[in-house]
């Protein structure tokens, strides 16, 4: 039970602390969709999702009125359209993804991830065309995301998927040039891929999953900055235990209000509630930075030394607060580290505080990896793989989620400045150290094997 003071704090971070729901994400299984005539596969999915998606903006928008707390974004998660669509042509996996654009038009919703497939040990047939689709798939549409999961723990890097990935990348770099890049935006590489992630361009459902389901992404970042800039005016002595032992109660308040709105859309549509995501989403709002929160704990910037270890203390916070706050935590559930959406990191990189080598770095405590991060548009493909491949080691050894999205800025170079849009943001591309054209490493091919932790049995 909350104390009066508590309540009136809650209420505090709605008001003035950019305390949102930050995405209800409805879970959809496509597999009864399954067809070898692309006709049939488009006209299943259009009504399976227009049947259980219908009410699902109403509904989120009348909850949240009902209890003054904004739900920013509402999205759809189907299952992986590589096995859905397995059958198909590259050609055709192209039309399925128009037909999810249209239908997430239909529905109103802001983006439909599951344009997936999961090659970590070996590499399908749908798989291949999936994948072949993906620069064309979001060239063409404005609402769809795409994901791959190229390595495990219990499988090893997929170098062979690795490789693949960053020609697709270039690709889809190429066809929208004059938009920076803007599919790549869309895409993410990664290891360990959740399956029940409500968050884009990662969410997809899971094969184990439900017919339908309601996952939720709560989201504070500035809240938390908020809770360490009063505690730390009222006693500046605060040591980093007691700092993060108030992260972890911020985080509790804040992942109750998230379960509160996702059980009451849950029950308003008539099917399970999944899990709360704890992931502290920043957007490029000033006062909604994950990036200020490494000030308010006193480093200059996010970037300089000590930025590991901050991170390292503010994810395991918010992962015990939202832990004991739910029995339903999935998804990623931490701190988000994307270069472009948050506007202090973004200033961070222009002034030269951080680079691609401390965002990797940082990548070991986070809970993504490379996030929405803009390169020169000159970068090879084979460098592109190699960075992707160094993310997913970190992912694979050490049994946690890691992704990249890469962005190779067409016609741009380290210094200049990209610039996506809405939630999406902007940002100084950052230079890349482009030896791997001579590094023949990654051009091996093949797989990195599973690590010996993945001997669990």
């Amino acid at each position: 039970m909350l104390t009066d003071r508590e309540i009136i704090s809650t209420l505090e971070m709605l008001e003035n602390e950019h305390l949102d729901v930050r995405t209800v994400t409805l879970g959809i299984n496509l597999f009864d969709c399954a067809s070898h005539n692309p006709d049939k596969v488009k006209n299943k999915i259009f009504t399976r999702i227009t049947h259980l998606a219908e009410n699902l903006v109403p509904v989120c928008d009348r909850i949240g009125e009902k209890y003054g707390i904004p739900v920013v974004n509402k999205r759809i998660a189907v299952s992986p359209i590589a096995i859905v669509c397995a059958a198909l042509s590259s050609s055709q996996m192209v039309d399925i993804a128009q037909t999810l654009n249209t239908v997430a038009e239909e529905v109103n919703v802001d983006f439909i991830g599951g344009f997936t497939a999961l090659v970590q040990k070996g590499i399908a047939r749908g798989d291949r065309a999936l994948i072949e689709a993906i620069p064309h798939a979001l060239t063409a549409t404005e609402r769809v995301c795409a994901s791959v999961n190229v390595a495990s723990t219990r499988a090893g890097i997929n170098i062979d998927a690795v490789l693949l990935m960053g020609n697709t990348i270039k690709q889809a770099a190429k066809l929208t040039a004059e938009k920076d890049g803007l599919a790549c935006a869309k895409l993410c590489v990664f290891a360990n891929i959740p399956q029940d992630t409500p968050f884009m361009a990662g969410a997809y459902l899971g094969v184990g999953e439900a017919d339908a389901v309601i996952n939720m992404g709560v989201s504070g970042p500035g809240v938390v900055k908020k809770a360490i800039d009063r505690a730390l005016e009222a006693n500046p002595d605060l040591d980093l235990g007691q700092i993060s032992e108030l992260i972890k109660k911020t985080a509790y308040k804040v992942t109750r209000v998230g379960e509160l709105i996702g059980r009451e859309v849950a029950d308003s549509l008539k099917v399970p509630f999944g899990v709360v995501d704890l992931s502290l989403a920043p957007t490029p709002n000033v006062g909604d930075s994950v990036g200020e929160i490494f000030q308010s704990l006193g480093l200059l910037s996010i970037g300089v030394p000590g930025t590991t270890a901050a991170l390292a203390l503010l994810n395991d916070a918010v992962k015990k607060g939202g832990a004991f706050a739910s029995s339903r935590v999935g998804g990623l559930s931490g701190a988000f580290i994307p270069v472009s959406e948050d506007l202090n990191i973004s200033e961070a990189v222009r002034k030269g505080y951080i680079g691609l080598d401390k965002l990797e770095a940082i990548t070991s405590v986070c809970s993504v990896g490379l996030d929405m991060v803009a390169i020169p548009g000159d970068t090879s493909a084979e460098t592109i793989a190699a960075i992707i491949a160094d993310e997913m080691a970190i992912g694979v050894v050490n049994n946690k989620t890691t992704a990249t999205r890469l962005i190779p800025v067409p016609g741009k170079k380290s210094g200049d400045s990209a610039y996506f849009g809405g939630l999406l943001g902007q940002s100084t591309i950052i230079p890349v150290n482009n030896a791997q054209a001579a590094n023949r490493f990654i051009s091996h091919g093949g797989s990195i094997p599973a690590p010996i932790q993945s001997l669990t049995n």
